[in-house]
């Protein structure tokens, strides 16, 4: 069985999750932690649950999403992973963060590329990768079939969907993508969203006044 910690890092409240499971193998998805006290956080439920960190993955690369990369890699010595259209994307982090006035360290280079239909494996779980654009260009989610849940990013959310305005986004193919590669899901698939509380896929179908069955998009 997996085990999903979420932690809420960064002034962006962005949630960075660590999936685990019983061979206390785990990965860590979209570390947001941008102070030390979170960065020791993050560290210390690692240390004190015994796991073993395997993966780093990013869902997409937006600022927010990406702070803690580094200590991640450094801490583990871990690759970061993630799909090949958000190499720019992470490419303008020194940029964007000066334009935001933060403080960040260099980021690492991905040295390993997701791609849809292949899955990212830890322990005895399989994550499926889906491809789902239009927030970034190369947006990501990781989805497990046997436990029916999903590491969405910030693709949707409960009752929301990903803002489309920042660089490469683009909302055709962001509703597109919900549609076509979310909603496909069993209803009781249970979404982790980059921000926010967890959510249901069946429960978006109905109400998401932005892509549901209401919504005039």
């Amino acid at each position: 069985m997996v085990t999903i910690k979420t932690f809420t890092f960064n002034p962006f409240s962005e949630n960075c999750y660590v999936l685990s499971d019983e061979t206390r193998a785990c990965v860590i998805i979209d570390p947001g932690c941008h102070i030390l006290e979170e960065e020791q956080e993050l560290k210390s439920y690692v240390e004190k649950n015994n796991l073993r960190p395997v993966s780093l993955l990013n869902t997409h690369c937006h600022i927010d999403h990406v702070f803690g990369n580094p200590f991640v890699s450094e801490t583990w010595k871990l690759n970061l992973e993630i799909h090949l259209l958000e190499l720019k994307v992470l490419a303008s982090f020194p940029q964007v963060c000066e334009m935001y006035g933060f403080n960040g360290k260099i980021q690492p280079e991905p040295l390993t590329i997701l791609e849809e239909r292949n899955s990212v494996q830890f322990g005895n779980t399989s994550l499926e990768i889906i491809f789902a654009p239009g927030h970034s260009p190369g947006s990501v989610c990781f989805y497990n079939a046997t436990e029916k849940f999903l590491i969405g990013g910030d693709v949707l959310f409960q009752g929301s969907i990903g803002r489309s305005d920042l660089p490469g986004g683009n909302l055709e193919t962001l509703l597109k993508s919900i549609r076509e590669k979310l909603f496909v899901l069993p209803d009781d698939t249970r979404v982790f969203s980059g921000h926010g509380g967890v959510t249901e896929i069946g429960i978006e179908k109905k109400t998401n006044p932005f892509v549901g069955e209401t919504s005039s998009f």
